[in-house]
């Protein structure tokens, strides 16, 4: 069965989402707030994409630290989160793929988290 690709990525400004058919077909990108309001917010989130796509989701979240030691809300949520039975989640170290931090006019520049999708998850 194919799969939704999905790459999360936290910082201190803002958390960015990207969600892929396959390596060069974009389906989703988002800027969303640094933390979640709702501590399932993660889970909805994946659970919502594969729903509305009808596919499974294999989702990194690239993040310094990981788990219960990292600085974000989103990295505590998704330690103690299990997946189910429409996504999956891994834990990407950040520094991993090589950041950029150009900002362009929209949403700026997801290149390299695309990258981490196509490297990371389609594995």
């Amino acid at each position: 069965m194919e799969s939704i690709w999905m790459g999360i990525a936290p910082s201190p400004e803002a958390t960015r989402v990207i969600a892929m058919t396959g390596p060069s077909d974009t389906i989703l990108k988002a800027q969303l707030a640094r933390d979640p309001r709702h501590p399932r917010a993660l889970a909805t989130l994946l659970e919502a994409v594969a729903l509305w796509q009808g596919q499974p989701v294999r989702a990194a979240l690239c993040a310094a630290g990981g788990g219960p030691s990292c600085d974000y809300d989103l990295c505590r949520e998704a330690a103690m989160d299990d997946g189910g039975a429409l996504y999956t989640l891994i834990w990407v170290p950040a520094g991993a793929h090589r950041q950029r931090r150009h900002r362009v006019h929209g949403l700026g520049n997801f290149r390299d988290l695309e990258r981490l999708v196509v490297t990371e998850v389609a594995r």
